[in-house]
């Protein structure tokens, strides 16, 4: 007789109060419509100081086939190494808190994996038969990080952080001694070893919808995940030998990627400040966060320098392309003030004057570099 595949889908989750119980009800009666598998919801709760942890608590006492894992350290791969870990079930899997990927993709990822058709099984909102509603400006980083994760470690999967995953139970233990982070990074970490690993990755398309009351850091987020990824470039490459540096038309691109990312971080970081001081304050705080971040990655990501050489220089020319940049930002602002514009027509205005002041931050960079 033919047995059914067993899954353990876990929800990490951190000062999820909000949509904690709503989302666990949610997914435990589509559980119980779906057929081919016999699955058990676990709640991994990294570090929550909020009611949390009580609310998973009760839902394990109410619902059948849920449990709670409670972690006193943050991180969501950490959350998800502990319980995939410890899984003695045919297929882990993990979803975001929030279910902003649609349900009706789960049968199909899981599925993937019980039947051996795939090794890892992910939803991604990049491949045809998507359908995505989200902010332009989470839409322009997902899809510039992603861009970047491909050019610079050349996975080919096209939507490493949707937060909808399978993985066969036995391929789990194999990818995580691998694995080094233990905060957001974790799911293009895991991608890229499966990959390397010459394991088979499948990408099924979803119905995702933005959850506007995220509480994800996206600038923060971002920043995490270029370190990741200079990481794990840095592990790839031959101990002896300095890097190739990269031609004009790569170095633009480059620049590029690293450009949209780092302009919506800004904008997002502004977004955020300007409610609690002065949209001036918050302009330069906001301006010199990212200005440093974008120095330090097309450092390391456009022009492959490494070790001492040329920092200082660098530093120097970043911090000269802030002092232009807030000084026309600046400028922007006051001059806009009087007319007293809704938040998109200040974005607008700052996205534009920004990008000027990123096309002179290019050739400033660049002849930093080339003077060593």
């Amino acid at each position: 007789m033919k047995t059914v595949p067993t899954v353990d889908i876990v929800i990490p989750v951190r000062n999820e109060q909000a949509c904690l119980e709503r989302s666990v009800r949610t997914l435990h009666a589509a559980l119980g419509e779906m057929r081919g598998f016999k699955a058990r919801i676990i709640i991994a709760d990294n570090g929550s100081d909020d009611d949390t942890a009580g609310i998973g608590a009760h839902l394990t006492r109410i619902l059948p086939h849920v449990m709670m894992l409670r972690l006193d350290e943050p991180g969501r791969g950490r959350a998800l190494r502990a319980a995939w870990s410890s899984s003695t079930a045919d297929v882990v899997a993990y979803m975001d808190a929030d279910l902003s990927t649609d349900l009706s993709a789960l049968p199909r990822v899981v599925h993937a994996v019980a039947s051996g058709h795939a090794d890892v099984a992910i939803g991604s909102r990049m491949v045809p038969g998507s359908r995505v509603r989200r902010s332009l400006r989470r839409e322009l980083i997902s899809r510039c990080y992603n861009r970047l994760l491909r050019a610079l470690l050349h996975v080919r999967v096209r939507d490493a952080q949707c937060g909808f995953k399978a993985v066969r139970t036995d391929v789990a233990r194999r990818l995580l001694p691998s694995v080094q982070d233990q905060r957001w990074f974790f799911d293009s970490e895991l991608l890229v070893a499966a990959e390397r690993a010459g394991l088979r990755v499948l990408e099924v398309p979803v119905i995702w919808v933005e959850d506007p009351s995220s509480t994800v850091a996206i600038a923060r987020t971002a920043l995490e995940d270029l370190r990741g990824i200079a990481r794990l470039r840095r592990a790839a490459q031959p101990a002896a030998g300095r890097a190739r540096v990269p031609g004009l038309a790569d170095q633009v691109t480059r620049f590029a990627i690293i450009g949209v990312v780092s302009t919506a971080a800004y904008v997002g970081l502004f977004d955020s400040l300007r409610t609690v001081i002065a949209a001036q304050a918050a302009n330069a705080v906001a301006l010199l966060v990212t200005a440093v971040a974008n120095t330090l990655a097309n450092r390391r990501f456009t022009f492959v320098q490494r070790g001492r050489t040329g920092r200082t220089r660098m530093l120097l020319t970043g911090m000269l392309t802030f002092a232009l940049a807030l000084a026309t930002t600046s400028a922007s602002l006051a001059g806009i003030r009087a007319a007293h514009p809704g938040a998109l027509a200040v974005d607008a205005v700052l996205v534009t004057t920004s990008g000027l002041a990123t096309i002179l931050r290019f050739g400033l960079l660049r002849a930093a570099h080339a003077g060593g």
